[in-house]
C-alpha cells in the first residue's frame, strides 16, 4: 500500500511549531495526531492524521504515554474493547502503545472512569509483560 508522508510533514512541521497548550492527565481520551507511519504503525484516520488515544501515563507538563483507539470491533490478545466512547465503539490497540509530546493532543474527548481505567491497565500489563 502506498502512503503519502509529503501532507504529513507538513502538518507535523506545523505541530513541532506550536506552542503544545494542551493540558492532560492520565485516564482522558485525546484526539492526537498520530500522523502518517511507517509499515504496520498505527496512522491517525482524518485529515489532521488523528485518532483517539487513551492517556496511560503522565510523565512531565510535555509527554505521555498513549494507547491508540479504532472504532473497528477487533478480537485478540492485543485489543480490548472500552465499550463506547463519545458514542462510538472503542478498542484499545495495545501493541500500538507510544510514548507522544502533547503538541500532538489536540482536543479532549472525556475522562474514561477508574474502573474501565484499571481494566485497560490491568489488561496492557497482562498481554505485553506475562506470557
Amino acid at each position: 500500500m502506498e502512503k503519502e508522508f509529503d501532507p504529513w510533514n507538513e502538518q507535523k512541521k506545523l505541530l513541532h511549531n506550536t506552542d503544545g497548550s494542551a493540558l492532560f492527565h492520565e485516564r482522558e481520551v485525546w484526539w492526537c495526531a498520530l500522523g502518517v507511519n511507517i509499515g504496520f504503525e498505527q496512522d491517525g484516520g482524518n485529515k489532521n492524521f488523528q485518532r483517539p488515544v487513551v492517556i496511560l501515563k503522565k510523565f512531565n507538563l510535555d509527554v505521555c504515554l498513549v494507547v491508540p483507539l479504532t472504532a473497528r470491533a477487533k478480537k485478540g490478545k492485543y485489543y480490548i474493547s472500552l465499550g463506547k466512547i463519545a458514542g462510538r465503539d472503542a478498542t484499545a490497540i495495545l501493541s500500538q502503545i507510544r510514548f507522544v509530546d502533547r503538541k500532538r493532543l489536540a482536543n479532549k474527548i472525556c475522562t474514561l472512569d477508574e474502573d474501565l481505567f484499571s481494566m485497560l491497565a490491568d489488561s496492557i500489563l497482562k498481554s505485553i509483560f506475562m506470557r
